[in-house]
């Protein structure tokens, strides 16, 4: 039987990595999914100033199962204030529902 959950989808510079991975970590959310990502928005300047020209790995894209959209809703908000005034990055959360994660679950399954 499937779980409801949140998937909190945020993509910013890679130079955020360990900072993002830490608020993630910090929240109670029991894992993340990180990938290395890249694409064109409506700023397309990084941090540094400069265009953004067809640099396909610059940007991360972490992917967060919560349990609810607190917990989400927490994250996405700490990443925002604390990095967004001063790096590109968007954030968004979608419905989701888990199907096998013993992790996710906990003992008792879903």
């Amino acid at each position: 039987m499937a779980k409801p959950a949140k998937k909190l989808v945020i993509i910013t510079e890679k130079i955020l990595l360990k900072k993002v991975a830490q608020i993630i970590e910090e929240s109670g959310a029991t894992g993340y999914t990180v990938m290395e990502t890249g694409g064109k928005g409506s700023r397309n300047v990084r941090s540094s100033g400069q265009p953004n020209v067809s640099d396909t790995t610059a940007n991360i894209k972490f992917e967060v199962l919560t349990p609810d959209r607190i917990m989400a809703e927490k994250i996405a908000d700490q990443v925002a204030v604390q990095f967004f005034l001063d790096y590109a990055g968007i954030i968004y959360i979608c419905d989701a529902e888990v199907l096998y994660a013993h992790s996710f679950c906990g003992p008792e399954g879903c």
